[in-house]
């Protein structure tokens, strides 16, 4: 088993001695606004937290590594909303597959990309199947929500916070509560909107945009922020850390 987690606190000896056998997880999540209430880095903050404590647990099973988070994601849609720090589609999803083709170059066979923002859902896969035409790796890639969504709705919790994932809802904004709560703006929680679909973001659906839509034209947050608690906050955070170790396990001995 690998001393560390976290892959930017190796030196290159000890990655090269670890690259063959772990699972190396990169975390992708946006910069970009998460309402009048939440902070800019919510997906970076969730993404990275998830990935490292999902390899914590999973690491009595299997080695498990966390690479530094790819920070910036394909946020267009956030416009023009101040804080949207975004890369086109394209760049994003060159820079995701170059990372990755880097670690294959480090040694590493195993890679998961565990994503934390709703915009590069799609990309992520596009990356990883571009990955595998060059490089003889095993790579998953999928969203935190995807993998952990069955076990968050069988709690029950969910139905009464918000939607999951949502953006900026009581979901999110549940969990920056438990982890950052000085990194939330009470003063400003917006006013409640109606309740999306619970299972909305779970699934693959037919993507449909009519003529005349804008993109940033929303309010810029869903459902309920004042739903949220640090108590609900850490314990979607210890579902989603437990189903997405298991997933790491499971991908690691297939």
């Amino acid at each position: 088993m690998p001393l560390k987690v976290l892959l930017a606190e190796m030196t290159r000896e000890q990655i090269r001695a670890i690259a063959p056998e772990t699972t190396v997880v990169l975390p992708t999540a946006a910069i970009e606004q998460h309402g009048p209430h939440l902070t800019i880095s919510t997906d970076t903050l969730a993404c990275t937290t998830i990935c490292q404590r999902a390899a914590e647990l999973a690491g009595a099973r299997t080695p498990v590594t966390v690479a530094p988070p790819v920070h910036f994601g394909s946020s267009h849609h956030h416009f023009p909303y101040p804080g949207v720090l975004s890369l086109s589609n394209s760049t994003f999803i060159q820079v995701v597959k170059e990372i990755c083709e880097s670690l294959a170059a480090s040694g590493f066979r195993r890679i998961a990309i565990i994503n934390g923002h709703g915009g590069n859902d799609e990309a992520i896969r596009v990356a990883a199947r571009d990955v595998t035409l060059n490089r003889s790796v095993s790579i998953a890639a999928a969203s935190y929500w995807t993998i952990a969504g069955p076990a968050l709705i069988e709690e029950g919790l969910v139905e009464k916070v918000g939607a999951l994932p949502g953006h900026a809802g009581a979901f999110e904004t549940s969990l920056v509560l438990a982890l950052r709560p000085d990194l939330v703006d009470h003063a400003n929680y917006p006013a409640a909107l109606a309740q999306p679909p619970l299972r909305a973001d779970l699934t693959h659906r037919p993507t449909v945009i009519r003529a005349g839509e804008k993109l940033g034209s929303g309010p810029g947050y869903t459902d309920n922020p004042a739903n949220a608690s640090a108590e609900h906050g850490q314990r979607f955070l210890e579902i989603i850390s437990r189903e997405v170790a298991s997933f790491l396990v499971k991908f690691s001995q297939a």
